[in-house]
């Protein structure tokens, strides 16, 4: 079909969309963002929708165009979460059989989600460990039993239901928008929302947003169409696409200004920048847009920018992984690696050689050379503090290297040789989460002990806690350093390792 014909098909079928879809949901809101640095950002809340994401729409407006006969033999579908959703929500609410396909390594709460939607109405069958799996198959089946495919993103109908959240954005009369930042999976949602936005703000520009292993769209504009990934990065699930619509592809490269990629770090970031200013928790690809956002900060400043936050469905347990990542991601957490020599109170010295602005997070050591020691520690801190701390450090005659993205240190890989331990005392300790606390404790018992283990992490608590391992020159200064211990003022609480736990450590 000719661009333009398509173009216009779809901006009229936006329009007959708005009649359909508030029968389940009704429209989100729009929140600004003014931060003190000159960013004014708008988001559009769709995880404040019926599904916490905003497939609800074009799922509930195509399977509500179906004709009789289609209704009576059922739907299917594939989908690694909020697509399946959608049809769900639409399925009991349309009363519609569904089968949805979905890959064994979708999250769980977004499985739990599928059934909470769809009850009885829905069919969940999992399979494969990828989209393209689910995909097939669901293929598959719905040409053998004659089941309308209900796709995610690369039919008219569907996109026209994603359309509407656009229709709300420019009804809300808080436009026109200098630019926008659109997530792109499938692009879907990306074709739909530049589609009306164009028409609307004929002078905003749209930059497409993918992460950095999962740009199909890009491949696609970049070969003149759509064409299949090698491999795709799940971290941001939600956009995990192999390879993009035909329909999709040819709206967003008509309409897409320019393309950007972020990373996971970036998109950790993009989610705790969200958290702090609205206290909304997006999934992964629900901060792909506002990624693209901070990462053209110094650029869009002064400007009317637009973003989606378009999902919030995430298992709990991947807060862990993105809090972590979020520092680096904001490129506020940096790591290096320090060489000391291996001898009492030489990680003292070093602590002390620290600017009182170089603010520790992460502390990785473990013995493994006789004379010569190199932690790696992790510091939050902005660029003018880093840079003053490696000075601080050359001063100091401390050689260093950063480490930021070194595999072994973000898998927090901590080595050290048990040979070379002599007497050694593990301890966990708890001391008051406070700037120079660690630096404390270390003074006061250096000179009893040589530091030959270090793995503490900064955890956001008001209590630090970390795994330290101690040497001795001998049993006996061994069996005394429990009395230093409880002399130390700044160690709020400590607990031996027992000697079994010790033994299966070294």
């Amino acid at each position: 079909m000719d661009r333009e014909i398509f173009l216009d098909k779809l901006r009229q079928e936006i329009i007959f969309a708005r009649q359909r879809v508030y029968e389940v949901g009704s429209p989100t809101p729009l929140q600004q963002i003014e931060t003190e640095d000159g960013l004014s950002i708008a988001v559009k809340r769709e995880d404040l929708s019926p599904i916490n994401a905003y497939k609800w729409r074009g799922a509930y407006n195509c399977m509500a165009q179906l004709n009789d006969a289609e209704k009576a033999r059922g739907v299917i579908t594939a989908s690694a979460g909020n697509h399946a959703q959608g049809v769900a929500l639409a399925s009991r609410k349309l009363g519609i059989k569904a089968i949805i396909y979905m890959p064994k390594s979708t999250p769980r709460m977004k499985q739990l989600a599928v059934k909470r939607h769809g009850g009885d109405m829905v069919d969940i069958r999992m399979i494969g460990d990828s989209y393209d799996v689910a995909s097939t198959e669901a293929h598959r089946i719905a040409e053998t039993e004659k089941l309308t495919y209900i796709h995610a993103y690369d039919d008219l109908a569907v996109m026209a239901g994603q359309g509407t959240l656009a229709d709300e954005i420019v009804m809300s009369g808080e436009g026109p928008f200098d630019i926008a930042f659109l997530q792109v999976g499938g692009g879907g949602m990306a074709a739909a929302v530049a589609t009306w936005l164009k028409m609307h703000f004929p002078g905003i520009r749209i930059i497409g947003v993918e992460g950095e292993g999962q740009a199909s769209m890009k491949a696609a504009i970049e070969a003149g169409g759509p064409v299949a990934l090698d491999k795709v990065d799940v971290f941001c699930d939600g956009t995990a696409v192999r390879k993009v619509g035909t329909l999709t592809y040819e709206v967003c490269a008509e309409l897409v200004d320019e393309w950007i990629t972020v990373s996971n770090d970036e998109v950790s970031a993009a989610i705790q920048f969200l958290w702090e200013q609205l206290r909304c928790v997006p999934e992964p690809s629900g901060a792909m847009g506002m990624a693209g956002a901070l990462q053209m900060k110094d650029q869009i400043k002064g400007q009317r920018v637009l973003t989606i936050l378009c999902g919030a469905n995430m298992d709990f347990e991947q807060l862990a992984s993105i809090s972590r990542r979020a520092a680096v991601g904001a490129s506020r957490r940096r790591y290096l690696r320090i060489h000391i020599p291996e001898i009492k109170g030489a990680m003292f010295s070093l602590l002390k050689t620290l600017p009182e602005t170089a603010n520790i997070a992460d502390f990785q050591y473990g013995k493994i050379h006789a004379k010569n020691a190199a932690p790696v520690i992790g510091f939050e801190l902005n660029q003018p503090e880093f840079d003053a701390l490696r000075q601080a450090l050359t001063e100091g005659n401390y050689k260093n290297t950063e480490v930021t993205s070194d595999t072994d240190v973000n898998f927090r890989m901590i080595h050290y040789e048990s040979n070379l331990l002599a007497y050694p005392c593990f301890l966990t300790l708890e001391f008051h989460e406070r700037p120079g606390a660690l630096g404390e404790f270390l003074k006061e018992v250096s000179p009893h002990a040589n530091l030959c283990y270090f793995n503490y992490i900064y955890s956001g608590e008001r209590v630090g806690r970390a795994l330290l391992g101690f040497e001795f020159d001998s049993q006996a200064e061994h069996d005394a350093f429990t009395g230093h211990l409880d002399e130390a003022t700044s160690c709020r609480d400590y607990k031996l390792v027992s000697d079994d736990t010790l033994a299966r450590m070294i």
